[in-house]
């Protein structure tokens, strides 16, 4: 019997410094997600730390590049191959300046839309076709790379707080039901 296993990636850059910034947004959720289920993130292996979890008699892989960001692909191009991954069972995260600051929005392809670590697994993984969960971080007022390097308010960090949990109970949708399940969930109430 073929074990279909499911990837799930959060993006940021390792090192204490940029712990809880909000580059580090997909680390956040992953990190949230494990602990959830009673996990730590800390095997050392393609590139980055990983771990095994089972949800829901799920295979699941945790994935956090420690590439840094702009290199992100090349630590999830070798954890797919070495476990033959479909593309249609990885799911990345990461943060987003086009969304409002404690929204989400899931999609299931799409352009890099300037991210690089996102432009970096498109190149490795030779498609704009996967999953991704964007956790809002909003547009900055001042230097970009301040801004995203930086760590929220804590008026922002309530609402990102909010975010990071409704980015793991998306994903627990994702395996329990369906990405598009998700979507429609997630995506709906963030217009309100």
């Amino acid at each position: 019997m073929i074990n279909y296993m499911k990837l799930i990636v959060g993006l940021g850059n390792p090192g204490k410094e940029y712990e809880h910034t909000r580059h580090n947004m997909g680390y956040d959720v992953v990190d949230l997600f494990a602990s959830s289920l009673g996990f730590d993130i800390d095997k050392v292996g393609f590139k980055g730390l990983y771990t095994k979890v089972k949800y829901f008699n799920e295979d699941i892989i945790l994935l956090k590049p420690t590439t840094y960001m702009n290199l992100s692909g090349d630590s999830i191009v070798l954890l797919k191959n070495y476990f033959k991954i479909d593309i249609e069972d990885i799911i990345i995260i990461y943060d987003d300046m086009d969304t409002k600051v404690g929204n989400i929005r899931l999609k299931i392809k799409g352009s890099s839309g300037g991210h690089n670590g996102i432009k970096s697994i498109i190149a490795n993984l030779k498609t704009e076709e996967f999953k991704r969960i964007r956790v809002g971080i909003g547009k900055p007022v001042f230097n970009i790379i301040d801004y995203v390097l930086g760590k929220p308010s804590s008026e922002e960090q309530e609402l990102i707080n909010k975010a990071l949990q409704d980015a793991v109970d998306a994903l627990k949708i994702s395996i329990k039901e369906s990405f598009n399940k998700a979507m429609t969930i997630y995506n709906k109430e963030n217009k309100l």
